[in-house]
């Protein structure tokens, strides 16, 4: 559907907090957009649209869609919030956070990130890059980039490259030129309902990549490789450690703050060129991937290998990837926002990589009733490589708890299947006299989860310290 937005329209979002709804909210504002919205809390994000001028109102009321003529929901609003109940009874325009983006970039050359893991980063690798080739891109991203020191950033240049968000099925809709697919899991299926459907429409949009563009799959991933087969056209290219892929990662070299590795690229004339020594202050193979389907976009693009390799040198990182937070003495806290099975044993494998006689533990915060039911024995056995883990309260992010949930359940699976410790915690200040007590020296404390847990370890931090 398209939606024609006049400048004088004064624009609501429902949920402006949410990372992909603050990013857009931010480019409509640098449009010179009227926008205003509201969140059932203050955040980072919402401390952030302040600074820019964006007003926002913490706590859902239908007094602050008063003076809105149109209104923009995150697929996270359930049906009973009042401001979207007075919003229909009002009669106001309302569209999804996936359609009002589609039509923000319809003018715009588009390189469109998806998977289930690893897309935030690799957008933010390909928005490095393009920035370093002088293309001044539109960037709306999943996490603050620390070059940006944002989510999203309004260029002057013909490229957008936008982070997708298949939780919804909104992806679809984007317009595309260039598509990346790092993967795909088992996630978001409350809305999919199977893990078939979810597949499918992965499958409908590395087939909506057109033929002047090239969709770009990572073929390590099983899913990925069989979801291939089925392609109607072959309009894609793959990269990874396989083998087979026309972008392959070959001699990596893995350092304790940055990694090298060479890449093998099959040309259409069936021979093969090598780019050497390529090095980026990233750790572990699922983030030399990431950037290898970086450095693949941008060479299809036009962009030149000696461009490239300095703009991976510079890359600063994302934040709440594999952060540093603080140190005190040797022992040294990081944040990161895996929440999923893949992505947890992805940060342990790259830690432990490195790091390969240190005492690690992770903090671990579980993340939705309905991912933990879905998925519990695979968290259980996601922690084998580290020496303890330390469990939260499950974050619920707006569910209700009709799953059956134990945490003492849980932390008995976890020790059994990762043959771990487990340390159970009720709340940040157990959490705190926790790590008072029981660290000594030469730790890593890896703290992980998508809800609370990133704030309540740099709160922490500044009463340890």
């Amino acid at each position: 559907m398209k939606i024609n937005i006049a400048i004088n329209e004064i624009i609501h979002f429902i949920g402006i907090g949410g990372i992909g709804m603050s990013g857009l909210a931010q480019i409509m504002k640098n449009m010179g957009f009227k926008v205003q919205g509201s969140d059932s809390s203050a955040s980072k994000n919402t401390d952030r649209l302040n600074e820019l001028g964006i007003k926002v109102n913490i706590g859902h009321d239908k007094k602050n869609i008063k003076k809105a003529t149109m209104v923009v929901i995150s697929s996270a609003i359930k049906k009973n919030n009042k401001e979207l109940i007075e919003s229909i009874n009002r009669k106001l325009p309302i569209f999804k956070r996936g359609d009002m983006l589609a039509n923000i970039v319809a003018l715009k050359k588009n390189i469109v990130v998806s998977g289930s893991h690893g897309k935030t980063t690799t957008t933010s690798l390909i928005a490095n890059i393009l920035v370093e080739a002088g293309l001044d891109p539109t960037v709306i991203n999943g996490g603050v980039i620390n070059s940006f020191k944002n989510t999203a950033h309004l260029g002057k240049g013909e490229w957008a490259v936008i982070e997708s968000d298949e939780s919804d099925g909104s992806f679809l809709k984007l317009p595309i030129t260039y598509s990346i697919v790092t993967n795909l899991d088992k996630e978001h299926l409350d809305y999919y309902g199977s893990f078939n459907k979810l597949k499918n429409s992965f499958l409908s949009f590395i087939e909506k990549t057109p033929s002047i563009g090239k969709s770009l799959i990572c073929i390590d991933d099983n899913n990925l490789k069989s979801l291939l087969r089925k392609c109607n056209k072959a309009n894609f290219l793959t990269y990874g450690f396989n083998k087979k892929s026309n972008y392959q990662i070959i001699n990596t070299i893995k350092k304790i703050n940055y990694s090298i590795f060479d890449l093998k690229i099959k040309l259409s004339n069936g021979k093969f060129s090598k780019i050497k020594n390529i090095k980026v202050n990233l750790l572990g193979d699922h983030n030399i991937t990431n950037v290898t389907a970086s450095i693949a976009l941008a060479l299809n693009i036009g962009i030149k290998i000696n461009t490239i390799k300095i703009a991976l040198k510079k890359f600063s990182g994302i934040q709440r990837r594999f952060t540093k937070v603080f140190s005190i003495g040797r022992r040294e806290f990081y944040d990161d926002y895996a929440h999923h099975p893949t992505e947890i044993k992805a940060v342990i494998n790259s830690a432990r990589q490195v790091y390969k006689n240190r005492k690690i533990i992770c903090v671990f915060q579980p993340h939705r009733y309905s991912r933990i039911q879905l998925l519990e024995k695979e968290f259980a056995s996601s922690f084998k490589l580290i020496d303890a883990v330390v469990l939260c309260p499950l974050y619920p992010a707006g569910e209700k708890k009709k799953y059956n949930y134990s945490q003492n359940s849980f932390a008995n699976l976890i020790s059994r299947k990762s043959k771990t410790q487990v340390i159970n915690i009720k709340d940040k200040n157990d959490l705190k006299n926790y790590l008072k007590k029981n660290l000594i020296n030469d730790e890593m404390i890896i703290c992980m989860g998508a809800g609370s847990i990133s704030n309540w370890i740099r709160e922490i931090g500044s009463e340890l310290k």
